[in-house]
């Protein structure tokens, strides 16, 4: 998804990100029968202090995820274009994490995600020209190389030289066997074909 940091915006994320997931479906003949006492938990969720993810989160999981926000404080935060030194973290259960689950709650992942982004696709350089005129060149972009990312893209090992891991989608299952950016490209042209004929 690609727009502004809005509440909007976040209510359309939470809302994509719980699609993609197998919700349970609880009835009142069923053993798990909907008691807030007792959660179904299918995933957790960590985010920094943005407000609008409490309600997002809410709207898209109810009881069903268990969530958390980590706020980050910084020392030469105001200084413009400085790395600022992080000094500590105030980790807070929102929904479904007990005090002693609280270290669990972590955006590293994110981040490390959103560093690879900004290194590989100059329109998230930082004071650079690589950017994008219109929204959805911008888009295009975003998405060819989150594809590539998930289905051809290997990381390393780490101290295991020469070894790689499989790519995220083989990881998930979602294919078999690794791609190549002509069998990406194919794919894509497909399913756009696809498309267009119906």
């Amino acid at each position: 998804m690609v727009g502004k940091r809005s509440a909007d915006n976040a209510r359309r994320l939470m809302m994509d990100l719980a699609s993609r997931l197998v919700m349970p479906t609880p009835h009142d003949t069923d053993s798990h029968a909907w008691r807030p006492e007792s959660s179904i938990y299918i995933t957790q969720i960590s985010t920094d202090g943005f407000a609008a993810y409490p309600e997002a989160v809410d709207l898209a999981f109810g009881g069903h995820a268990k969530y958390g926000q980590i706020v980050k404080d910084y020392r030469n935060a105001t200084m413009t274009y400085t790395p600022s030194e992080m000094v500590g973290a105030e980790r807070t259960g929102i929904f479904g994490i007990r005090e002693d689950e609280e270290r669990t709650i972590c955006t590293s992942h994110v981040e490390r995600h959103n560093l690879t982004i900004r290194t590989l696709m100059k329109r998230f350089t930082r004071l650079g020209l690589g950017f994008s005129k219109k929204l959805e060149n911008h888009e295009a972009a975003c998405a060819m190389f989150l594809a590539y990312y998930n289905f051809c893209w290997r990381t390393r090992l780490p101290g295991e030289s020469g070894r790689y891991r499989l790519p995220a989608a083989m990881a998930a299952g979602v294919v078999n066997e690794l791609w190549d950016f002509e069998r990406l490209y194919d794919e894509v042209a497909g399913s756009e074909s696809q498309a267009i004929g119906s």
